[in-house]
């Protein structure tokens, strides 16, 4: 009698392991990449901002930051411009704020080299603790106020800061953030400005990857793929907003940063 192999008993061949063990990563990675963008689109539907820091945070841990920043530039310049256009202050903004931007071009440019070239371990250090400083500042920090007399020499400075953390981190909102809510915006202004300044450090990032050869053309269908999660999130949160307060939202959030922040920057000691 000839015995019959049965698929409990069949020798697995290793090329059917390898594919199993393949199509199991690339399922935990999709599932990963669709659940943040979601949190962060659901971040930012609820506070009006961090979809980049929610992802850069999230994503970085599960593949190098830099990666995680390539995926991050078509969603986050959707929204953002979106943002940035909602608004009738966008002509007034780009008069004022534009040394600011150019500066944060600049710095982003140039500093995106150490986000390429940096151990992926040191970049998750970095991202770390840029999520820890934002979070603590923005937690306990009182609220501050830029005299316009100096706004002229501090703008190109804060935005040459914003760019370097942009370019080591792929985080855009040190110190860019605390320093726009110091300016005395009105509420629609200061989110159009968010809104710009975002807007920028995404293209400069993008420019900043693609120069240093970390922006690959077959990333832009992920980061395409990106937008519907992210949209979905922000619909989230604009109802999750109706039901709670916008502040503690936002006291909730910011404790995870910082514990996702202390996460990253441990990983090269253990």
């Amino acid at each position: 009698m000839v015995r019959r192999q049965t698929p409990e008993n069949r020798i697995v061949p290793s090329y059917e392991k390898d594919s199993n063990s393949d199509m199991t990563e690339s399922t935990i990675f999709f599932l990963s990449f669709t659940l943040t963008f979601l949190a962060a689109g659901l971040v930012k539907g609820v506070t009006g901002m961090g979809l980049p820091t929610v992802a850069m945070g999230l994503l970085g841990s599960v593949v190098p930051p830099a990666t995680a920043a390539a995926i991050l530039v078509i969603p986050s310049f959707v929204t953002n411009v979106w943002q940035l256009l909602a608004g009738p202050a966008t002509a007034s903004l780009l008069r004022r704020l534009w040394p600011m931007m150019l500066a944060v071009m600049v710095g982003t440019v140039g500093a995106a080299a150490l986000l390429v070239r940096v151990d992926p371990l040191w970049s998750a250090f970095s991202l770390g603790v840029a999520l820890v400083v934002y979070s603590v500042y923005s937690l306990f920090a009182p609220a501050l106020s830029v005299e316009p007399r100096i706004e002229s020499w501090l703008s190109p400075v804060i935005g040459m800061l914003t760019g370097v953390v942009t370019g080591v981190t792929g985080v855009f909102a040190i110190p860019a953030v605390p320093y726009l809510q110091s300016l005395n915006l009105d509420k629609d202004e200061l989110v159009q400005a968010l809104g710009l300044s975002f807007t920028v450090s995404t293209i400069a990032l993008a420019i900043g990857l693609m120069v240093y050869g970390a922006f690959q053309l077959n990333q832009l269908g992920l980061s395409a793929l990106a937008i519907v999660p992210a949209l979905i999130g922000m619909w989230l949160g604009q109802k999750v907003r109706a039901m709670i307060s916008p502040k503690r939202f936002r006291q909730c959030f910011l404790v995870f940063m910082v514990l996702l922040g202390l996460e990253l920057t441990s990983r090269p000691f253990f």
